[in-house]
């Protein structure tokens, strides 16, 4: 494993529910203290976000705000899952950057979030000998039988950066969506049809027109991110 990224954390507590979106409520276990928490994740994440669940906070550096708690992290099968989509894009730009695991060659230089038709993706890579790829990172925190599968809820926003992967293909560029799985135990990718039928079948779709597909195993343990593997796609 290779040492990516450190992630600190202030406290231990118990999950205790998520009345919106943005929103979980945790207990301090040595106090009994309710903690609002900033849960900075998009998905559903119920495998993750039960009552009694142990979780990992950040104090908040900003104590004017209504929740002076972050959600860093859910504790799954004796591991911890990062639950905090704020630190994708640095996880992947040290991926990116890194020549003996970065995924689509040596990167040179990069861009973050560039326009590309009526959305923004991640990144923009400059490779060796001028060539490009553009890529959009999917954070994916769920696991069933051995599989990583993404998303975890319908996403209109999600099949809409695929469309534009595909589209940057058609104009001559490389493309590729990277998906960051915070599952350590998982050992094969594949979208969630059940979840999402729609975001399935445009997977699929863009992947027979070339839109690279690169899932990264990557592991919490210790404070720090650690990348473990790349994994392949789901073959059943």
């Amino acid at each position: 494993m290779k040492r990516l990224l450190e992630i600190p954390w202030d406290k231990r507590a118990l999950f205790l529910e998520r009345p919106n979106r943005f929103l979980g409520i945790c207990q301090d276990p040595k106090t009994n203290e309710e903690l609002k928490v900033h849960v900075r994740d998009p998905g559903r994440l119920r495998e993750l976000l039960f009552k009694g669940n142990e979780v990992l906070l950040k104090r908040s550096q900003n104590q004017k705000r209504k929740t002076k708690w972050d959600l860093v992290a859910a504790r799954s099968m004796g591991k911890w899952v990062l639950v905090n989509s704020g630190y994708h894009s640095a996880i992947a730009s040290l991926i990116f950057n890194n020549q003996e695991i970065s995924p689509v060659g040596q990167v040179v230089s990069l861009k973050r979030e560039v326009k590309v038709g009526k959305s923004r993706l991640d990144f923009l890579l400059f490779l060796e000998k001028g060539e490009k790829i553009y890529i959009e990172v999917k954070g994916c925190t769920l696991q069933k039988n051995g599989k990583a599968l993404f998303p975890d809820a319908p996403t209109q926003r999600g099949r809409r950066h695929l469309l534009e992967l595909a589209d940057v293909l058609e104009n001559g560029f490389r493309s590729a969506v990277v998906f960051l799985i915070f599952c350590p135990q998982a050992e094969c990718f594949d979208a969630n049809g059940q979840t999402d039928p729609s975001f399935y079948e445009t997977f699929y779709q863009v992947i027979e027109k070339g839109v690279e597909v690169y899932p990264v195993c990557l592991e919490y343990k210790g404070s720090f991110v650690w990348y473990k593997k790349g994994i392949g796609l789901c073959m059943d």
